[in-house]
């Protein structure tokens, strides 16, 4: 007849012992260091992705809104030559683009000056556009279009509360579409100072960024058909 083992021997076969603690201890540490380096990874992972759509979106608006602010420019103030004491609708001096253009908000009759260039943000070049207040007088009109040249070469603290970063870039340029093809905006022969029929942009995005490279915009007036090369 079989006699039940010591209590001493049921108990060492129902426990563990230190060892054995301290190894599933070591093992669960190290599942949780795996674990959490995983989520790390992911949480990174998400933020870049995040951080690379903004920064398109960014472009995306920017193009946009160049887009627009031609499309309500104010064509019929002519020209400097013809009306000396107006501002161009269009003017580009190698440096910045300063268009004059109709104030698109509700309830706000009036012009207004915008401008595009390229300056520093945050230590890095960037794709600029400043906008001046909504414009009623002939000398205010005046005064906001010699403000736009000087934030495109000097900026200040005052004129950086108008403008607006756009993207980062390394350099950008412009041409114009006259007479059937496109020329640099200074090499064309036109000397009325009449505006052009289109505009081509050119940004060059540097690396890092959702694109990189050189991407072009074209905008033509509504009643040109124009034969982009």
């Amino acid at each position: 007849m079989a006699t039940a083992p010591p209590r001493a021997d049921r108990a060492h076969a129902h426990g563990f012992t230190l060892v054995e603690l301290l190894v599933a201890l070591m093992v669960m540490a190290l599942l949780s260091l795996m674990s959490w380096r995983g989520l790390d990874a992911m949480g990174r992972a998400q933020s870049q992705t995040q951080a690379r759509a903004d920064d398109l979106m960014a472009l995306q608006s920017g193009l946009a809104q160049w887009s627009a602010d031609l499309d309500a420019m104010a064509n019929e103030l002519g020209n400097s030559v013809n009306n000396p004491a107006l501002p161009s609708p269009l003017d580009w001096n190698g440096l910045v683009l300063r268009i004059t253009r109709y104030s698109s908000g509700a309830g706000e009759p009036g012009l207004r000056v915008v401008a595009w260039s390229s300056g520093t943000d945050r230590g890095r070049k960037v794709w600029l556009r400043w906008q001046s207040p909504v414009l009623r007088t002939r000398t205010a009109l005046q005064d906001a279009w010699l403000q736009a040249a000087v934030w495109g070469q000097s900026p200040n603290e005052d004129s950086r509360a108008h403008q607006v970063s756009i993207t980062p870039l390394t350099e950008w340029d412009l041409f114009y579409y006259r007479g059937g093809a496109w020329s640099n905006p200074g090499s064309s022969s036109d000397t009325t100072n009449a505006t052009p029929e289109g505009v081509r942009l050119l940004l060059t995005l540097p690396e890092g960024q959702p694109l990189v490279g050189t991407i072009s915009r074209d905008w033509m007036r509504p009643n040109v058909v124009a034969t982009k090369s």
